[in-house]
């Protein structure tokens, strides 16, 4: 922990984008356990939870592209601080949401308060490397795992506290309150100057690149379509969401009705189901938390290792997703859910730093906003497949996750694929310096 703790004391600007996530992150499991406590005491329905999803995921996915011109052509930083605190005033509209006919209102500002996030998500991704060295960004990102993963734990324990305790409302408030003060952190960073891949400064307002603006959208498409390699990378994410999405809806269904906690209604918890999935959260949290740092150092930071990371990944994630299938208890449920999440939180972690390692900073941001929108994708459709079959087809849960458990597998199958074609250049160390160098001077 010696080298994260050194990397948060040298560099103040990535310090406080840190602290800006850690509140932020905190309050963000809040929301969500809060959300999937009020959705089910209104309408005790898996598909009405499956639009929650939806509701998250779908704006990320419309609006992400968007996002992406934006954070390549204007002050990251900018849109950061707008976004939180657009989304800390929307939030507050979740107190007025108290019977199963406002389910409507809750499901727009949730599409509201995640077309924010849209603007928010890519900006931070692409930040991440221009205030950090290159040698650092896989610690960088390590960093941030292990922050959300705490988040997750601690914020999904105290969220499930609040939420059977007091009741949703009072974390929406928290989690408003959580916004504003991590646009408070993010303001404080000072960013360097961009500069594009070729040396130039990006400047948003030279008549060059405002005669561009329009195209900017096909410029980085096109871009991707010149580096299958790097749209391989970008799609890694969005591949694992084919499997996360629908275990957000199961994982509910686990806690509310197989494993709900026994013996909590003595400690005054009027909601089991509430505290099993905080419990639940907890364990992801670990899991995600964990997993990248063990595999950095046993993997080290190299692309091609990096790219043996992302492999592992899917290969746990796969075990993990697979034991789901066969739990028969509470213990079992979470011992399976650290495994998944030991995967998912190294091929996040993995593949994010590849990422930021070989894409010019002129293409980062809609590259980061390629890949937000891909996995938003795929985890609308994972979700919403998910409430299906538990609702209209009636499959029971366990034959639920083991169909989760194949797609798994094949999205490993896919990825080992895709590894096997690029393990020679890589081995050769020609992948970045092709990424950064040739393409980049061409396209532009």
């Amino acid at each position: 922990m010696k080298e994260y703790l050194d990397l948060l004391r040298r560099n103040p600007n990535f310090k406080f984008l840190w602290f800006g996530s850690i509140v932020s992150q905190f309050g963000d499991w809040f929301n969500v356990i809060a959300a999937a406590e009020l959705i089910t005491r209104l309408t005790d329905s898996g598909v009405a939870l499956s639009y929650l999803f939806l509701a998250r995921f779908l704006p990320l996915f419309v609006f992400s592209p968007f996002a992406g011109i934006l954070a390549d052509r204007f002050n990251r930083k900018h849109i950061m601080i707008v976004s939180d605190v657009l989304r800390a005033v929307t939030v507050l509209g979740f107190l007025w949401v108290r019977d199963p006919g406002d389910i409507w209102y809750f499901y727009i500002l949730t599409a509201v308060q995640f077309s924010l996030s849209s603007l928010f998500t890519p900006a931070r991704g692409a930040v991440v490397a221009n205030v950090v060295r290159p040698g650092e960004l896989v610690a960088a990102n390590a960093l941030d795992s292990l922050t959300w993963s705490t988040m997750l734990a601690l914020g999904a324990f105290l969220g499930g506290i609040v939420a059977a305790f007091f009741g949703a409302e009072a974390a929406f408030v928290a989690d408003s309150f959580s916004f504003l003060l991590s646009a408070f952190f993010i303001g404080r960073i000072v960013l360097p100057d961009r500069a594009t891949a070729d040396g130039a400064a990006t400047d948003s307002a030279s008549p060059s690149v405002q005669a561009a603006g329009r195209f900017d959208f096909l410029d980085g498409f096109r871009y991707l379509w010149r580096e299958p390699f790097i749209l391989g990378i970008a799609l890694a994410k969005a591949a694992g969401s084919l499997v996360w999405g629908a275990i957000n809806v199961l994982e509910i269904t686990y806690a509310n009705d197989l494993f709900p906690l026994s013996g909590s209604s003595r400690f005054g918890v009027a909601d089991p189901g509430t505290a099993t999935l905080g419990l639940i959260y907890v364990v992801s949290g670990l899991g995600t938390g964990i997993g990248p740092l063990l595999m950095r150092r046993r993997l080290g930071d190299s692309p091609r290792r990096l790219m043996l990371g992302v492999s592992l990944g899917f290969v746990i994630m796969t075990v993990g997703t697979t034991w789901l299938a066969l739990v028969d208890g509470l213990g079992t449920l979470l011992l399976a859910t650290i495994m998944r999440t030991l995967g998912t939180g190294t091929l996040w972690v993995f593949s994010a730093a590849l990422l930021q390692t070989i894409v010019p900073d002129k293409y980062r941001g809609r590259v980061f906003a390629f890949e937000f929108a891909a996995l938003t994708l795929t985890q609308s459709v994972s979700t919403l497949a998910g409430g299906y079959m538990l609702d209209t087809a009636g499959l029971p849960m366990q034959s639920v996750m083991a169909v989760m458990g194949g797609v798994s597998l094949l999205m490993t199958l896919l990825w080992g694929g895709f590894h096997f074609v690029y393990r020679r250049p890589l081995l050769a160390g020609l992948i970045p310096l092709r990424a950064i160098g040739r393409n980049a001077r061409q396209i532009s």
